[in-house]
């Protein structure tokens, strides 16, 4: 059975909420539209005309990229011009185009995430706080007999987390009393007679990402036709969102060792490095795309090396002063989200009997070479 395409974009952003990213990214879906059935679906870094060909041969009719191929609001359409032939290529093919930009960058699991994890460092942080999710307590009221099935739900869809902490709950034993009045179909009681019956009130924590899902899946699993439930604001910061990665090698190398770590990790020829190439590496930054900015973010959390692309001369130079390696490896190492997304949506699409496959687009957009 083939995946709808708002089916498909609900389990991306599942992965990389819309909300995370920064104010005026161009995200989202850019062209076309997710309301048929889709038959493959390509992870692309960028899409241009070998990329596009890449879906045709695939079959694909829907493409998820990382890079906007609209960028600011449109004047003209002329199919004459690059961007216009493009977007008369992919009309004409049906195939939509679906961005995920800085939410994927921001996202657990996302685009700075693989970067990380592809170095093997651990104790992750976020370099920069973007988003800080917003904290609710939940009450419902749930007969004792159900509230097993109820608090499981609840925690599996998300809700209980204090910090590091899961599966966190407050219950108390109580009396509920209703009367079903005429239409009513109880799953205790009878029309016109008060009830009482022995409940439980059940408090936990849900995070506003997952608000949603938390309440769907109570009310799914609890028995009252009408469940009595309240969702209450909270002053109590939950886990922060953030730009880039901080975290620990597993154990010290020189600057120029980790140079060829970063070589084979992100499958790049070469690299652009800032620093003495004997200096010890223990904390390591990194940022997908372009980072220059985040040098002073990296020193903040104690770095030894920040690995970004685009690195300016000026930057570098500052870089050297402040005592802190650079290594660029160029703003095209973001592919590693290609099979990292590619893997995810096969996953869950699998879970969900889906014969639509997702493909890692093979087309090498980097538009640098070296002479």
């Amino acid at each position: 059975m083939l995946a709808k395409g708002q089916s498909i974009i609900q389990l991306m952003e599942e992965l990389a909420p819309k909300h995370y990213a920064v104010p005026d990214d161009k995200i989202g879906l850019q062209l076309g539209s997710l309301h048929k059935e889709i038959s493959g679906v390509l992870v692309a870094l960028d899409v241009n005309d070998e990329v596009i060909d890449e879906a045709i041969r695939l079959g694909a009719n829907l493409i998820i990229a990382h890079h906007a191929i609209i960028y600011r609001p449109l004047a003209h359409l002329q199919t004459d011009s690059p961007a216009g032939r493009l977007y008369e290529k992919l009309i004409k093919h049906d195939i939509a185009v679906y961005i995920a930009h800085t939410n994927l960058d921001v996202a657990e699991g996302g685009v700075n995430d693989m970067m990380a994890q592809a170095l093997g460092l651990t104790g992750l942080s976020p370099l920069e706080d973007v988003h800080t999710d917003k904290l609710k307590k939940l009450v419902v009221f749930v007969p004792v007999d159900h509230v097993e099935r109820v608090r499981e739900a609840l925690f599996q869809a998300g809700a209980g987390w204090i910090g590091k902490y899961s599966h966190c709950s407050f219950n108390n034993e109580g009396t509920g009393t209703f009367v079903p009045e005429e239409g009513s179909e109880p799953f205790i009681g009878q029309q016109g007679k008060l009830e009482k019956v022995q409940e439980i009130r059940l408090e936990t924590i849900v995070p506003q990402s997952v608000e949603k899902r938390v309440v769907q899946a109570m009310l799914k699993a609890h028995p009252y036709e009408e469940v009595a439930y309240d969702l209450y604001q909270l002053d109590l910061k939950g886990r922060s969102f953030g730009l880039g990665r901080v975290g620990k090698l597993p154990a010290p190398v020189t600057l120029e060792q980790l140079c060829e770590q970063v070589k084979t990790a992100y499958s790049v020829p070469a690299l652009r490095v800032v620093g003495d190439p004997q200096h010890s590496i223990r904390k390591v930054a990194v940022l997908g795309g372009s980072g220059s900015r985040y040098v002073r973010h990296a020193l903040f959390a104690g770095a030894d090396v920040l690995i970004t692309g685009d690195i300016d001369y000026h930057t570098a130079q500052d870089a050297a002063a402040a005592g802190i390696a650079l290594i660029d490896p160029g703003h095209n190492v973001e592919k590693i989200m290609k099979q990292g997304v590619a893997d995810y949506l096969n996953s869950k699409l699998l879970q969900k009997k889906s014969t639509t496959p997702v493909f890692a687009s093979q087309i090498d957009t980097e538009p640098f070479r070296f002479a």
